[in-house]
């Protein structure tokens, strides 16, 4: 009988990893390997990571560990399959060598490991082939599954948007024409965008203490199918890279400025490679995988950061007093623009929606850039760029808006309500300093 949430926990897991390895093992598990050790193995799922990389070039999305091991896979020729049964393997040796009764730090490392070593095999069975479904996709490699809501659901949504939102005509154009008063110019970006992130980075060291050396670099691109993108380089290191295809808002300028910066990416990643690889010397944090449970954290906790540190009226006296002057646009429209904003906010799920229905079949491209542009109010191009996001990063989508969701659930059953801004801060800072997997979410 299980007496205790802690196993509870426990039970659940290897209840979930037990299942998963029964249900979609592709291999007889005939492989022998060497006597088990947590930090071989460890060694052996980065190898496997950069083998996987191979294959996929988004996969890797950053890797900053040994060279040695990045030479061994480079010049090891592994095929899919062979990835495949030795994910299978491994996963398979780390579960049976699983003891709960370990160090907690120990434990959870396992877990870690158990669950990123499974998503990895899914992952490459996925390159290799397997055909999965949107919400197949989403539990096998990101240990999580999003809701799926109704087309009418967000038919109200948008029915109270129209009378909100002034003009005439469709509510896309409307919404389109309105929004376009508030981009920032050109000439412009680079101060306003820098701005918010040194304000960013201002608020988050009051709680959270950076290395000293923690730096980043912003560059501004085009030809991307993203709107911006951290790329954590190591040793506190990431180049920033913003896209500038696509008009970039007044509001994306704090948004973007805390997900890739303060508190949201560089900062993750900087805080777990400082304590796990850099002084725990556990070799698997030296590597991220994209495409996987670590990305529901990294998204989530990028997106939910914004809130953290820019709580809704500090935000808007921000904005009103620095960004909006500096982008030359007009401070007394900021209330009346946000309003606006965040009402499309409540239309955040239903690009995963559209996408899963794309993706597994029910609808076709040109229905998808439809929708898009009716539901996620959009001009046809930047539409177009939706749905070709849609195609290569699939069921990734669902790691902005649940995982955003699932930290803010978990922050906020720890007490850390909006109303709470220094319990908010703390228990956001466990999550960014702690190995968790999204399951472990909803369990703790």
């Amino acid at each position: 009988m299980i007496k205790t949430i802690a196993n509870m926990k426990k039970y659940y897991l290897l209840t979930l990893f037990s299942l998963l390895l029964l249900i979609n093992s592709c291999s007889d598990n005939t492989a022998q390997v060497d006597k088990f050790d947590l930090d071989s193995s460890a060694e052996r799922f980065v190898f496997l990571v950069l083998s996987t990389g191979k294959y996929d070039k988004n996969y890797v999305d950053a890797y900053y560990g040994p060279e040695e091991l990045k030479e061994s896979a480079e010049k090891t020729d592994l095929s899919l399959p062979e990835i495949i049964e030795q994910a299978d393997v491994l996963s398979a040796t780390l579960l049976e060598n699983y003891n709960s009764e370990k160090n907690p730090e120990i434990v959870a490392r396992h877990n870690h490991l158990i669950r990123m070593c499974l998503s990895l095999k899914f992952r490459a069975q996925f390159i290799d082939g397997r055909n999965m479904t949107f919400d197949e996709e989403s539990l096998l490699i990101y240990d999580a599954v999003a809701p799926s809501n109704s087309y009418e659901h967000y038919d109200t949504i948008i029915a109270e948007l129209e009378d909100v939102l002034p003009g005439e005509g469709d509510l896309d154009k409307r919404f389109v024409e309105y929004r376009n008063q508030f981009i920032i110019p050109t000439e412009k970006l680079d101060d306003v965008f820098k701005s918010a992130v040194a304000e960013g980075r201002r608020r988050t060291k009051l709680h959270i203490k950076l290395p000293e050396n923690e730096s980043f670099k912003v560059e501004y691109v085009k030809d991307v199918s993203w709107g911006a993108y951290n790329w954590y380089k190591g040793n506190g290191f990431s180049l920033i890279q913003v896209n500038t295809d696509m008009p970039i808002y007044i509001d994306r300028a704090v948004d973007l400025a805390c997900h890739e910066g303060y508190p949201g990416h560089h900062v993750y990643h900087t805080l777990l490679d400082m304590k796990y690889y850099r002084d725990s010397n556990w070799v698997e944090h030296s590597v991220y995988p994209l495409f996987s449970p670590k990305s529901i954290l990294s998204e989530g906790t990028a997106n939910f950061g914004i809130s953290v540190a820019f709580p809704n009226d500090e935000r808007m006296k921000f904005e009103k007093e620095v960004l909006f002057p500096l982008a030359g646009l007009d401070p007394e429209k900021v209330e009346e623009y946000y309003k606006i904003i965040g009402m499309t906010k409540d239309l955040n799920y239903v690009g995963n929606d559209i996408a899963r229905d794309y993706l597994d079949g029910k609808i076709d491209r040109v229905e998808a850039v439809k929708k898009v542009m009716k539901y996620r109010l959009r001009t046809k191009e930047h539409a177009e760029s939706n749905v070709d996001f849609y195609e290569i990063y699939r069921a990734y989508l669902i790691t902005y808006n649940l995982g955003e969701d699932m930290v803010k659930d978990y922050v906020e059953s720890k007490g850390g309500t909006a109303d709470r801004p220094d319990k908010r801060w703390e228990e956001f800072i466990k999550i960014i300093t702690v190995s968790m997997m999204p399951s472990e979410l909803k369990l703790n």
